[in-house]
């Protein structure tokens, strides 16, 4: 945080924590109190389903751990109140990472299926906890703990203890949402699969803020307990606790840090001043009618609509493209001589129902060069593609890069390993500028990793080199077919790889899109970057290519310089038929 957003808050923070101290009633403390609770709830939700945008149903279950962690130990053991906070934490990290370990290996399970099951998982805990020793159905009775009086009363120190958790929980959700780790949370929530080949680790970073969510919500269950002073399983594991936080969630904005806590605080205090007294049931549903209203005309939720409103709107960031610097910047991390193999596919076999897509594949690419697939529609070309760099796993058969394997790896281990690739669909991370997605894969794609200030740069110079600087500040939304394969252009280059996968770039450009690609393209090569690139369009290919792998049926049906490939009997013969061959 900077300094002026330190300078801004800190009158705040100096009033609230003063309160208690300023003789402010109990009722007004409690009254906060319950807004600091459902801020620290639905935040902490959102660290997992607003940002990774698997949506939880199932919290709930880690704030009732939380619960029944100090009400057991508290009045079973004797346990100081204090010492019971970080304990509960702790259990709902757990809980969560265990239950991360089996339902994260699956990328199907997700949308309803993931909130269905985390539901169950509520279920699950309930049932423990009510026929266990736990609470055995009757409740557990509080009343007797001991409070440490960091305020002036009993009510002020619990009130101190929610804001100091709404504080925890706000500024754990504002470091990881302006982190990397929180960049590679939100491309996982537009593009799991794009994620991971850019090199995310998608597994691990969904495994982390599961654990950081549930534990943020497991030690406002510590708190929780004792400030109601009798716990029991209905109220607990309600339903209605993981619905009302995914409400204040989407209204405040899921995907920003504070938006949870703003819906939270919304929903709170409407909820108090309207739908209570005489008229609630009025009140209840005017309140339901705005909160409609207010998703349909802002369904990003409000906090993320007014940033967007007010953004930086100025142009680009500068840089010349195809600079003698911004080559410079570009060029692959790890320099190597040209000539030797760099990449070796061995026996590459890869089935799909039956269906050999490809059928024992062997080639090998060269340093330095580019190689091209060709080959008619459904021949293995894109499937090759996907195999080398992880996005399929194969049947049999091997790959190596430089001389180490990398058939069985994670698509994040390859793609950190040297290897980038574009999409013949451009596949842009949607809710991410530009340049952040340009920028995310130089901090997670290249050789080593890279910091974020030069990640920045890289991704700056990438963009200057496509041609792309003045679109670095808009949504990918705001782009032309054109716009989105030069930003995929970008993105492949700012991993600095060592072997660079272009999958029918050129498809939808008209010829003077296309020679500039090629041109772009030559620059690469220029740069000391190998690549491989799948094309229908044979100018380019002759124009490009150093050989030319032709492919049929799953299969290596030629492999030589352009010009006398192309003039194979058998080459002919799978593009023109047979007669033309003859």
């Amino acid at each position: 945080m900077t300094m002026k957003k330190l300078l801004l808050t800190a009158p705040v923070l100096a009033v609230l924590v003063s309160l208690p101290y300023l003789g402010l009633a109990d009722y007004y403390l409690s009254y906060l109190y319950i807004v600091f609770f459902w801020v620290v709830l639905a935040t902490s939700w959102g660290i997992l389903s607003g940002y990774t945008g698997y949506w939880s149903f199932g919290h709930a279950a880690f704030f009732g751990i939380g619960v029944y962690t100090t009400a057991t130990l508290a009045t079973q053991f004797s346990w100081p109140f204090i010492a019971t906070i970080p304990v509960a934490a702790l259990l709902a990290a757990v809980v969560a990472v265990l239950v991360g370990l089996v339902v994260f290996r699956s990328k199907s399970l997700r949308g309803e299926f993931f909130a269905l099951l985390t539901l169950s998982v509520t279920f699950v805990i309930a049932a423990i906890v009510s026929n266990t020793s736990l609470d055995s159905g009757t409740g557990v009775f509080l009343s007797g703990i001991e409070i440490p009086m960091i305020g002036a009363t009993a009510s002020g120190s619990l009130y101190l203890f929610g804001l100091i958790a709404a504080l925890i929980a706000l500024a754990t959700s504002y470091f990881i949402f302006h982190s990397k780790f929180g960049q590679g949370l939100l491309a996982i929530h537009d593009d799991e699969d794009v994620a991971e080949v850019k090199g995310v680790p998608t597994f691990r970073y969904k495994l982390a803020s599961f654990a950081i969510s549930s534990a943020l919500a497991g030690g406002m269950g510590a708190i929780h307990a004792v400030y109601v002073g009798y716990v029991t399983v209905g109220e607990t594991f309600a339903v209605t606790v993981p619905l009302y936080v995914v409400l204040m969630s989407i209204l405040g904005g899921a995907r920003h840090w504070a938006g949870p806590a703003i819906g939270a605080t919304i929903i709170t205090v409407l909820q108090s001043a309207i739908v209570s007294g005489a008229h609630a049931e009025f009140g209840r549903a005017g309140v339901a009618l705005a909160l409609i209203i207010v998703i349909l005309v802002l369904p990003t939720g409000i906090v993320p609509s007014i940033v967007r409103k007010f953004a930086d709107k100025r142009n680009g960031v500068g840089g010349r493209e195809g600079g003698a610097h911004v080559a410079a910047v570009l060029s692959p991390t790890t320099q190597e001589g040209s000539g030797s193999i760099l990449l070796k596919c061995e026996a590459v076999s890869k089935t799909f129902g039956g269906v050999h897509a490809l059928n024992g594949v062997t080639l090998d690419v060269r340093r330095g060069e580019i190689l091209a697939l060709v080959g008619p529609n459904g021949s293995g070309k894109s499937t090759l593609i996907n195999m080398i760099s992880g996005h399929y796993a194969m049947n049999s058969g091997t790959i190596a890069l430089g001389g180490e394997q990398i058939s069985g790896k994670s698509p994040h281990e390859i793609a950190q390993s040297g290897i980038a690739r574009t999409y013949q669909i451009p596949r842009l991370f949607s809710n991410l500028t530009v340049l952040e997605n340009v920028r995310l894969c130089a901090e997670f794609g290249s050789v080593g990793g890279m910091g974020v200030a030069a990640a920045d740069e890289v991704a700056k110079a990438a963009l200057a080199f496509t041609g792309q600087a003045e679109k670095a500040n808009v949504l990918p939304e705001a782009l032309n077919l054109h716009d989105r394969k030069f930003v995929e252009f970008a993105r492949a280059l700012a991993a600095k790889p060592r072997l660079l996968l272009l999958d029918e770039v050129l498809c939808g450009l008209n010829p003077a899109e296309v020679d500039h690609a090629v041109e772009m393209i030559k620059r690469i090569k220029a740069s000391g970057t190998t690549i491989i690139f799948v094309e229908h369009l044979m100018r380019a290919v002759v124009a490009l290519a150093d050989r030319v792998a032709v492919l049929d049926q799953g299969k290596v049906l030629a492999l030589g310089q352009p010009t006398e490939t192309m003039r194979d009997p058998a080459v002919i013969s799978v593009y023109l038929g047979g007669s033309h061959a003859a």
